[in-house]
């Protein structure tokens, strides 16, 4: 009995901890109010504070303690220091991102540093494309603690910019009706009627209540993102500075985590062009910084809920393209182009391929500081287009940007389809040896070029071949250490980077070194030559691809490739409806080879391919030629022909030969009769020679 009662004892306790499904085991303490303050975890029937360093501390990790406290959008993360160690609760990430509680992915620690985190009250945004955007909810009071959508009937700009400003985030960009997702909440039947300059929407005044909201009439707005570039002459240059708590900092530069792919996604928050550089500015000893986690914004989110507070580190000066981008290609230097017309007017459009041309591509592809345009044609960088540019380039191909070229005449209509897609080639070589696809590896920035820094810890072959196919030079067969005597600017290529299908550009971020990077490539083989020739007619059809040959005839087929490399041999392919088939291969001499077949037989009907093979940097490499089809047929209809044709032309000659010679006869018949009546009239000879001519 006593044990029984020990039992319900431990349950109940159990249950007092918080490990029921109405406590979420988590709080904020000292701060103004329930959502604010340092965050803590119940754990194992302890309460402790969350490790406040080198994890959990961007917006996009802290909007899970927000979400279980009930509060709104994570709007602030920092760190306490106590300068003494206590014990805390390490929160695992991952842990927390698979879907587990906070509770459930606790360590204990020990530490100085513990998490301060600021939630939103009463108002939060829901399946935005980031914390500053979404459909709008609202949680009426602390009595009555659930979220309901807002009636945009209900809601104006004033009521926007209190809700921006109260989620820590730009001024409102747009305010419409339900973009983000078809599910709603229950409507909130209040009416706000703010001024703009209330701190929280539940400080605004309130107007008369309403009963009912048509469908899909739920407010979804989107605030602009804090992010500016400042100290430059343009509005997409400068050093890149992002806003928290209507503090704007600048943005710390790490050679491990800014690339241009990363720096494109903060000109996407610009609503700028492409990312062209990325570099170091001055040291920012005297103020606070952020930290940005390349791998939180890579993965979508906005660069505020990646940052993470700094005492102090270089600035990060960013250029973007201001009126051209690529969209959707398979890098920066690759996509479906948009224009942006004038700043007036910042909305993107797309270009007729009808308005644009070779000279047009050299100048975006200048402006984007890539390599010459290589592919200019209609849409292969997906199907989606957005609005159609009326505007016709007409540019000479020496102007720095496309919106400085001049204008042709407007269009009202393009053909769907149509829209200008445009691939520039990447700014890619190697240099100081004696062929193409060997050397030190150097990339172009802004008219520089400038070499690869070398790391034993980076560079793989796995990770050169990614170089190898951007040079087309087939595949990587040795990579290694260049030095120089003195250190001079180089580029660090971020491996995980390219390794996930990226180009080497977006993956450079710049540095100081003097080990370069020296790599030897194996170069395309060249595609073999297939002929074929037959006891037929003797002739070799090498462009030809399907011959008819007769049972028991002879014919060889010839395999043959332009000089690369010495050695290597052939192999035949053979392939049938019912069997494949590979011929012993044969020395390339002279870079060729032929294989004869004596006598045909209907098991040679099929398809044949020239399979060349080499050795070359202790490597084996191989390629294959087009197809060539061979269809025999049975002899006997040629033999029928051989003799039926002759004998038809045979009868046709005598035929003609008779009709002939019985035309002339009757010919001659009336010119003797013509002849005599002319003797009889008394005609001199002379005349009837006239008479004739004139007959």
């Amino acid at each position: 009995m006593d044990q029984l009662l020990l039992l319900l004892l431990l349950w109940g306790s159990g249950l007092q901890e918080g490990h029921s499904s109405t406590d979420p085991g988590v709080r904020l303490v000292g701060g103004d109010g329930r959502c604010a303050g340092t965050l803590e975890v119940k754990h194992q029937g302890e309460w402790r504070p969350v490790w406040g360093f080198n994890s959990f501390r961007t917006l996009e990790e802290a909007q899970v303690a927000c979400r279980d406290l009930n509060c709104g959008s994570a709007v602030s993360v920092g760190e306490n220091t106590d300068f003494s160690e206590t014990l805390v609760w390490r929160i695992n990430v991952d842990c927390v991102q698979s879907g587990s509680s906070l509770r459930e992915c606790a360590e204990a620690y020990s530490s100085i540093y513990t998490l301060n985190l600021t939630c939103s009250d009463s108002v939060r945004l829901l399946d935005g494309t980031s914390l500053c955007s979404g459909r709008l909810e609202v949680k009426s009071d602390e009595s009555n603690p659930s979220w309901s959508s807002v009636c945009e009937t209900d809601f104006d700009q004033q009521d926007a910019e209190v809700v921006c400003r109260d989620l820590d985030c730009g001024a409102p960009s747009v305010l419409q009706g339900v973009p983000y997702g078809e599910k709603e909440g229950p409507m909130s039947t209040k009416e706000f009627q703010c001024g703009g300059h209330e701190s929280a929407l539940l400080n605004c005044s309130s107007g008369s209540e309403r009963n009912t909201c048509s469908p899909g009439r739920a407010v979804s707005l989107t605030c602009s993102e804090s992010v500016r570039l400042v100290g430059a002459d343009r509005r997409c240059a400068g050093t890149l500075e992002v806003k928290h708590q209507s503090d704007w900092r600048p943005v710390d530069f790490s050679n491990s985590l800014w690339s241009l792919k990363t720096a494109d996604a903060a000109c996407r928050e610009l609503d700028c062009g492409s990312a062209v550089s990325v570099g170091r500015g001055e040291e920012s000893s005297d103020r606070s910084v952020w930290m940005i986690r390349s791998d939180c914004v890579l993965s979508g989110s906005a660069l505020r809920e990646c940052a993470i507070s700094y005492p102090s580190g270089n600035t990060l000066n960013l250029t973007c393209s201001d009126s051209v981008r690529l969209l959707d290609g398979t890098s920066l230097c690759s996509g479906r182009l948009e224009v942006k017309s004038d700043e007036s007017n910042p909305s993107w459009s797309s270009v007729c391929e009808a308005d644009f041309d070779q000279q047009d591509a050299e100048v975006v592809c200048r402006d984007l500081d890539c390599g010459a345009p290589s592919v200019l044609q209609g849409v292969p960088y997906g199907e989606k287009e957005g609005p159609m540019s009326t505007k016709e380039f007409q540019c000479g191909g020496h102007e720095s940007a496309l919106l400085n070229c001049s204008s042709g005449s407007e269009r009202n209509t393009c053909s769907p389809g149509r829209a200008v897609s445009l691939t520039c080639s990447e700014s890619v070589r190697l240099v100081g040896a004696d062929r193409r696809c060997a050397g030190t590896l150097e990339m172009k920035h802004q008219s520089d070029w400038r070499p690869v820094v070398f790391s034993n810890s980076l560079w793989s072959l796995k990770t050169a071949d990614t170089a190898c196919r951007e040079l087309d030079c087939g595949s990587a067969v040795s990579v290694g250490r260049g030095e120089e005597s003195s250190d001079r600017s180089v580029w660090m290529i971020r491996t995980a980077c390219v390794l996930s299908g990226s180009a080497l550009r977006e993956c450079s971020t710049p540095s100081n070194s003097n080990n370069f990077m020296n790599l030897t490539c194996s170069d395309l083989l060249f595609q073999p030559n297939i002929s074929l020739s037959s006891s037929m007619d003797r002739v070799s059809e090498a462009q030809q691809q399907e011959f008819q040959m007769i049972r028991g005839s002879t014919f060889t087929i010839s395999c043959s490739i332009q000089p690369q490399y010495p050695g290597g041999s052939f192999q035949l392919n053979f392939t049938s409806s019912s069997l494949a088939h590979n011929y012993n291969s044969k020395p390339a001499v002279n870079h060729s080879a032929q294989f004869l077949f004596p006598s045909v037989e209907p098991a040679h009907q099929g398809s044949y391919s020239c399979v060349y093979h080499v050795s070359a940097f202790s490597q084996d490499f191989s390629s294959e030629s087009r197809l060539l089809s061979v269809i025999v047929t049975d002899p006997a209809p040629f033999i029928i022909r051989a003799v039926v044709l002759p004998l038809t032309l045979l009868l046709v000659t005598v035929c003609l030969y008779t009709y002939c010679k019985a035309t002339r006869g009757r010919r001659s018949g009336r010119q003797d009769d013509i002849e005599l009546d002319l003797y009889n009239l008394g005609v001199p000879a002379v005349e009837e020679e006239g008479v004739q001519e004139a007959k």
